[in-house]
């Protein structure tokens, strides 16, 4: 009972999350995410903000997706957990997922918005840009997850 009284926090968890995402990717991707735009961020305060914002959450909503959310699906449909990936490979088998090995590419995205932001214009740029791209990719596994767990009528 208590692994669906989580499933069922989760799930709001990342409704929201994905409603917060939304929000900051439309504040930050009015127009595309330039290295010119990136050299600002020490002096525009306000973009440096959205960017924080964007990268926070589009970082948090993978979190709680892949490492919250996958492993409580996969037990509640009678699955066995295991390593990350393997969690991960087993979602893109069993449909949930388009791509395991995609997913492993947008998680570095993730590091590259945080650990480039300083060092590389280019990268932290081309890393921004590239995550607003995957937003969608994203939601789409949190909302097929949800989706699979309503169609079984699991909660």
């Amino acid at each position: 009972m208590k692994n669906l009284e989580r499933l069922n926090f989760l799930i709001d968890v990342v409704k929201q999350e994905i409603k917060y995402l939304e929000y900051s990717d439309k504040r930050v991707f009015s127009e595309t995410f330039t290295i010119k735009k990136a050299k600002t961020l020490t002096i525009d305060a306000e973009l440096a903000e959205k960017v924080e914002a964007f990268g926070s959450r589009f970082g948090r909503l993978q979190n709680t997706v892949g490492d919250k959310l996958l492993p409580l699906w996969l037990q509640a449909i009678g699955e066995k957990t295991a390593a990350f990936i393997d969690n991960l490979n087993k979602a893109e088998k069993l449909k949930a997922l388009e791509s395991a090995e995609r997913w492993m590419e947008v998680r570095h995205l993730r590091n590259q918005m945080i650990h480039e932001y300083i060092k590389d214009h280019q990268v932290l740029a081309d890393a921004l840009q590239s995550a607003h791209e995957e937003v969608d990719f994203i939601r789409k596994f949190a909302e097929n997850l949800i989706h699979d767990i309503n169609r079984r009528n699991i909660l």
